[in-house]
């Protein structure tokens, strides 16, 4: 073949409509359990405008419909909007983005400006050639046209009201619970948009200072970091110091370094912002509290 001639068909990998960039962040999956939110943690692989790909710590199934939430490095505030799974491979799930707002995709774009693309293209699959010991078997015989006639019974009237009520009952059941998945669907999502739009209202201010070793007992989800590679090469481990505003429904809303090595500081707030809390009371009543967070870091 010539330089100038083309590829041979299939040879040639699969081009990418949407460029993916790698990334390793912290993700909140929610989705409806038995018609309640349930979350589900996980961290992302690849993400662009069109979605993200994951490692999670449960399984989905392909067209399920999931809240996905996540803090891109050096990003302004977490992005949260709906998705769709559109793949599972064993831990490792793919997610559409629903309706991405234009803010929520420059700030996607404008952190894609720093990062490296992946490939344009998908490697091409590797043709499975047939192994020389593979041996070709004789089909099984089949009986005889006459005998499978005698074999099946003839239908009759009586037999052919019993299959069209059992028929009719079927699908009168499968109507009933159909109707009542799709209520609790609705009802469970409704719930779960309504838990989203609350997280979009600015946190009160702190109704009180919480020593370390008091909410610490509060803890009830922590995501542990990951260490820097950069950090690692270098030899760099110690504990960094974060002041933490944590709202009254247990999440973190506010991080500010204190202490601690300049390497290990933006992965121990991307740990610590998906940290979940008891709710601590004022009074009998949940409140917003402001507290000191540690995160350490060993080699």
């Amino acid at each position: 073949m010539s330089a100038s001639g083309h590829p041979a068909s299939g040879l040639s990998g699969v081009r990418r409509r949407i460029p993916r960039y790698p990334v390793a962040i912290p993700v909140d999956i929610t989705v409806l359990r038995a018609g309640a939110p349930a979350s589900i943690p996980g961290r992302s692989l690849d993400i662009g405008e069109g979605g993200v790909a994951a490692v999670l710590a449960a399984e989905l199934q392909p067209g399920e419909w999931v809240a996905v939430e996540l803090q891109l490095p050096n990003a302004g505030h977490a992005l949260q909007t709906k998705a769709v799974v559109r793949h599972h491979n064993q831990l490792r799930c793919g997610f559409e983005f629903l309706g991405l707002s234009g803010d929520q995709r420059s700030m996607i774009r404008s952190w894609a400006g720093t990062a490296q693309p992946l490939p344009s293209t998908l490697p091409p699959k590797t043709p499975v050639s047939a192994s020389p010991s593979t041996k070709m078997t004789a089909p099984l015989p089949t009986p005889a046209l006459g005998m499978q006639a005698r074999r099946q019974p003839r239908p009759t009237p009586a037999r052919n009201l019993a299959l069209e009520r059992l028929l009719r009952l079927t699908l009168a059941l499968v109507l009933v619970v159909g109707v009542w998945a799709a209520w609790q669907w609705h009802r469970g999502w409704q719930q779960l948009e309504s838990r989203m739009a609350r997280k979009d209202v600015h946190a009160q201010p702190p109704s009180a200072q919480v020593p370390p070793e008091v909410i610490e007992r509060l803890l009830v989800r922590r995501v542990e970091p990951v260490y820097p590679e950069a950090a690692r090469r270098a030899n760099i481990q110690g504990t960094v110091v974060l002041d933490a505003i944590i709202a009254a429904d247990g999440t973190v809303v506010n991080l500010r370094p204190v202490s601690g090595p300049d390497g290990l500081v933006s992965a121990a707030m991307d740990a610590a912002r998906w940290w979940r809390f008891r709710p601590y009371r004022v009074r009998g009543e949940p409140a917003a509290v402001e507290t000191t967070l540690s995160v350490e870091f060993r080699l």
